[in-house]
């Protein structure tokens, strides 16, 4: 039997701020990304919530998006990440086998494709998720606002988003059947 003192220990999850500068500078990183919505009886998306962030001195509109840790089940990360910018009763409903909408890639070469992260080369499922309760961002988020589909799908958010993330809010509406 082996002693428990040999045993390496639990990893957390976390890199040292070092660390994940050197990760991200030679892997790709895998994140979440949630487009959180409002849904009516009929199950059809009467609004869609969009984050306000601090981005450069101002103010960008942004999905939900958080890293997946070491060990943590793709639902599991879905929860923390929704509750870290949406708050603890912001009432989430993940499927116990959550499946995509969509799969994002962030470059860090601003131009070779339509989402840019300047840290990093990222890959983030993306995913639709019903929230029935009060949202109070937390962290970094500024705020949330509630914004029809067709105001979602216009032009004037899209310019307001960050990295380019309009491009899976727009897949988004798509996969919803809210845009044409």
């Amino acid at each position: 039997m082996t002693d428990m003192a040999e045993l390496p220990p639990e990893p957390t999850g976390w890199l040292s701020d070092r660390e994940l500068k050197h990760v991200r500078s030679e892997l790709p990183i895998l994140y979440v990304n949630a487009v959180p919505v409002r849904i009516d009886a009929r199950g059809e998306v009467t609004e869609i919530g969009l984050l306000l962030r601090a981005d450069d001195d101002a103010i960008a509109r942004a999905l939900v998006a958080g890293r997946v840790l070491y060990h943590e089940r793709i639902r599991d990360a879905l929860i923390r990440n929704l509750e870290k910018d949406l708050g603890p009763v912001a009432l989430p409903r993940i499927p116990l086998s959550p499946t995509p909408f969509a799969i994002a890639e962030y470059f860090p070469t601003e131009g070779f494709g339509p989402l840019h992260d300047s840290r990093q080369h990222a890959v983030a499922l993306s995913f639709i998720v019903p929230v029935d309760g009060d949202c109070e961002p937390s962290q970094n988020a500024l705020d949330i606002v509630w914004v029809s589909p067709e105001e979602a799908a216009s032009d004037e958010v899209a310019q307001d988003m960050m990295g380019g993330q309009d491009v899976i809010l727009r897949q988004a509406l798509a996969h919803c059947g809210v845009l044409n």
